[in-house]
This record gives structure tokens, C-alpha cells and sequence, in this order.
């Protein structure tokens, strides 16, 4: 698949007449998208610039690295989803944008619903000539977040709650067997009650990564979206999540037709809450957690983390 900048195509049948990426680029004088235009392309020359500097080899990708880039036909987009970033909001967004009137409240998509495979279409589905028609022509977005934050939310979510039983089967027994000396049979089998430092322990042992790819809540996002090789139109934060999805919606034209939900969650995860999961962490893992996931600071203009003692 050719690495794409920007220029457009006809429309096919059924598609929006206005085209985001046109939007963008043409700079619109709107007001409304003076933000788009000034904090976002901060964003993008970024990330152009830390991709530059850190891309050695071209590489052609495979359909299955684009597993992650879930399309919209209708308005011309493509959004690769990242686990632990509001991915469930926009998936419920993108089924209201492509569902032919199915469904006009996002929040009204039961959460499961919105992650079924097969309900959103993803470029993986399509032919290579397609694969780069589209890449050219579609406004190509992804939402991102400071790494270490995203990790401390998978970790909350994915090993403190009760319900997410198959977790704790598939990744908690495994962890534990591997990183909890003499751990009670019981913990062996249920899995569920791994440890912050158990969860880190298992990311940076060499093992992990030989065994299996990383699951997605907790891989990297430069592996899971390849931002040196698909040229990201907008490069949204989950800091500005609101803004950023305006911005989005706005360029797409469908701003008075679905509105990005605001989050009602009273214990986001954020620096502070990172800091404290991260206190009991030797320094020696804290080194080699950020070196697993420099990339990902470095391309998405993230600082290192205050509370880290890496020495």
C-alpha cells in the first residue's frame, strides 16, 4: 500500500458531495474550522517531522496492518480506532454517520455493540486499487493519548473489574504464572487480581512479544496505525477530545447531525491517577516501559512523564 499525502477523486455513487480532506486543505476562512486549521496542522507537521527523524526503512504495508482503519464511504473518512481513546464514542459515532438512519444517538448503541466486527467496515476489506483510492482521497484521522495514561486505563479497566472474566483467562493467569513467585493455586486459575507492577513485569519481558502480538488495549500506537506510512490528515487528543472531534465533524460537514458524546465518567485516568500506579514501579521497569513505548511519546509530541524515575 503507497504511502498517501492528499489529493481527491470523483465521488462515488452515495457519497457526501462536500469533501473533508478539500476542507482541510483548501484552509477554509470559517471560524469554525480556524481551530482545525492551526492546532491541528501544528499536529500534523509534528508528526511528519518525528517520522523523518526516526523512519529509516520504507515498508510496504499489508492489508491485515490496516485492520485498524475502519471506513466511511458516505463522508470520506477514515478513522483508525486506538483501544483506551474514546474508541467506543467514535465507533458509535461512525455507525450513526453510516448507518442509513438506523441509528441517530450514538449513545443509544449499547458499548458491545459498537466493537462487533462487521457492523463498521475497515480497509483491510478492500482490494489494494481500492486500499489507495481511498487513502488518497478520504480524510484519514486517529485519536491518541498520553501513552503511559492510556496503559494505566487498559489496566484498570482490563484487571480491576470484576466482569471482564475472558481477561483475566487469557492474559491474568498467564501473568501470573510467569511473574508471582509461589502464587496461590486459586489466583492461577482465576487470574484476577494481577498487580500493577505484575501487568508492567509481563510488558517488558521479551517473552511476551515472541509468544504473541500485543493486544490491542495495550500496543503501541505507531503499530496499530502506522503514522509514518499513512499520512494522517488529523491527529486528535484525547486531552482536547472534544474540540478534536468537532473539528472532525466539522470538516465532514455532519456537525448539526451527530454530536460526539461528552464522557460521563467520574474517574477518567489521568496524570495524577498515572502517577500513583506508577509509584511502586523500580525504576529499572519504568526505563525499559518508556523505551517500549518512545515512539509513541516522541511521534505524538508527549513529554516524559514527571513522576518517572527512570535512574
Amino acid at each position: 500500500v503507497e504511502r498517501t499525502t492528499s489529493t481527491t477523486d470523483h465521488h462515488p455513487p452515495g457519497q457526501s458531495r462536500r469533501n473533508p480532506l478539500q476542507t482541510l486543505y483548501n484552509g477554509d476562512q470559517d471560524s469554525d474550522l480556524s481551530y482545525a486549521h492551526v492546532a491541528l496542522r501544528g499536529r500534523r507537521e509534528l508528526l511528519e517531522e518525528a517520522c523523518l527523524s526516526q523512519t529509516r526503512k520504507r515498508r510496504v504495508l499489508s492489508p491485515d496492518d490496516l485492520r485498524h482503519l475502519i471506513v466511511d464511504d458516505k463522508h470520506s473518512l477514515i478513522y483508525c480506532y486506538v483501544p483506551k481513546v474514546a474508541c467506543t464514542n467514535w465507533k458509535r459515532v461512525l455507525m450513526v454517520l453510516t448507518g442509513d438512519g438506523r441509528y441517530s444517538d450514538p449513545l443509544a448503541i449499547p458499548a458491545h455493540e459498537a466493537h462487533v466486527a462487521g457492523n463498521l467496515r475497515t480497509l483491510s476489506e478492500f482490494s489494494t486499487a481500492e486500499i489507495n483510492r481511498r487513502l488518497r482521497s478520504y480524510l484519514k484521522f486517529v485519536f491518541v493519548r498520553d501513552p503511559f495514561e492510556r496503559l494505566v486505563s487498559a489496566y484498570r479497566n482490563k484487571f480491576t473489574r470484576s466482569y471482564n472474566t475472558a481477561f483475566h483467562k487469557r492474559y491474568g493467569t498467564k501473568i501470573i504464572r510467569r511473574h508471582r513467585p509461589g502464587a496461590r493455586p486459586e489466583a492461577l486459575e482465576a487470574g484476577d487480581d494481577v498487580s500493577f507492577r505484575e501487568f508492567v513485569q509481563y510488558l517488558v519481558d521479551p517473552r511476551t512479544q515472541r509468544d504473541e502480538p500485543l493486544n490491542e488495549h495495550w500496543e503501541r500506537v505507531h503499530s496499530l496505525c502506522h503514522p509514518c506510512f499513512i499520512h494522517y490528515d488529523v491527529v486528535g487528543k484525547y486531552e482536547t477530545l472534544e474540540p478534536d472531534s468537532q473539528a472532525v465533524l466539522g470538516l465532514a460537514g455532519v456537525e448539526g447531525d451527530v454530536r460526539f458524546p461528552t464522557s460521563g465518567k467520574s474517574t477518567r485516568t489521568d496524570g495524577e491517577m498515572a502517577a500513583r500506579f506508577f509509584q511502586n514501579i523500580s525504576p529499572f521497569l519504568q526505563r525499559k516501559l518508556f523505551n517500549m513505548y518512545r515512539m509513541d511519546f516522541l511521534l505524538f509530541n508527549y513529554s516524559m512523564p514527571r513522576y518517572l524515575r527512570t535512574h
